[in-house]
């Protein structure tokens, strides 16, 4: 029972996060680095020595790469929020994916002997996000009496809302505007997002697949570059044995049942061909809302009852 009273706070934290940087849009990372300190970095040094002596015979580079696996799938996790009819949890899922990968960050310096709760990791969380080129920077930019007042009081909520989503992308590595990619590439991007978007609103669980990839990919990068950071040279065993992690795999699985849920539902439409008021798209569309809410329903329940499990604080799979 301790154990999950542990974990229960940290479930929470997204919330509290969110009122935080809607506050102030325009300083999400200096806002998320100072929160992250205070709520994650007091528990990383202790979550890392409990890994230390549960795994006594791991190495330096073992643990650490114990530790970006855990992140991984934690953050990867919590991808399978954004779906369907749960779409608005969007800044919450993503507040709960920039902590979890955050307080990866932290582990990771916590292995290498560093203080977690050092303020100086903050400055360093900011540096490894690409937020600014060097501490000394970082570290001015989260003093509070130095820091400049938002200016996106003027604008409409909605606006300032969409703003900080795409801020919370981008610092996820979601979106990276700077990878070089060509121009179809980024056209082909966009066009697969409106697509899974589009077909996400009949049957959500396809967003765990790309979302989950994405924050495959992004939470590895920080990783990497966070090893490289404290360490001074990747890990050569960081990323062995994963090209198909479980986690990803399952959530694929999902998505499938996800489609097949109301392409079958609908073929059983057709067939009987069941009306309403002698049509048959008020049929259609109930059929396709009803197995819309009852997928992403089952999916919510089963996440908050594996999550109310956990008894280290790390997400299970979607």
């Amino acid at each position: 029972m301790r154990k999950r009273a542990r974990a229960a706070p940290a479930a929470g934290l997204a919330g509290s996060l969110l009122k935080e940087v809607v506050a102030e849009p325009g300083r999400l990372p200096e806002s998320l680095a100072s929160f992250a300190l205070r709520h994650l970095g007091p528990g990383a040094g202790p979550t890392v020595e409990r890994l230390r002596a549960a795994h006594p015979e791991a190495d330096g580079a073992a643990l650490r790469s114990l530790i970006a696996t855990r992140g991984r799938r934690a953050v990867t996790a919590e991808g399978a929020f954004v779906g369907g009819p749960f779409l608005l949890l969007i800044p919450v899922a993503f507040c709960d994916a920039l902590l979890t990968q955050v307080r990866t960050v932290l582990e990771i310096a916590a292995a290498e002997g560093r203080d977690s709760a050092d303020p100086e990791r903050a400055a360093e969380l900011l540096v490894l996000q690409g937020v600014y080129g060097d501490t000394g920077t970082a570290r001015a930019a989260l003093d509070p009496v130095r820091a400049r007042p938002g200016t996106e009081g003027g604008r409409g909520r909605v606006a300032a809302l969409w703003d900080l989503v795409a801020r919370m992308a981008r610092l996820l590595g979601l979106v990276t505007p700077g990878d070089g990619a060509g121009r179809w590439v980024r056209v082909g991007r966009w066009a697969l997002l409106g697509a899974v978007f589009l077909v996400g609103l009949v049957a959500p669980l396809v967003w765990l697949p790309y979302m989950a990839s994405g924050y495959y990919r992004g939470t590895t990068r920080m990783t990497d570059r966070a090893v490289v950071f404290y360490v001074g040279s990747a890990d050569p065993r960081a990323r062995r044995g994963e090209r198909l992690d479980p986690y990803r795999a399952r959530a694929g699985l999902r998505a499938m049942g996800s489609v097949l849920l109301p392409a079958v539902a609908l073929f059983l439409v057709v067939v009987t061909d069941v009306r309403i008021a002698g049509g048959r798209w008020p049929v259609v569309g109930i059929v396709l809302t009803t197995s819309c809410l009852l997928t992403g329903g089952w999916w919510l329940w089963r996440h908050y009852r594996r999550r109310c499990r956990s008894t280290d604080g790390i997400r299970p799979d979607p």
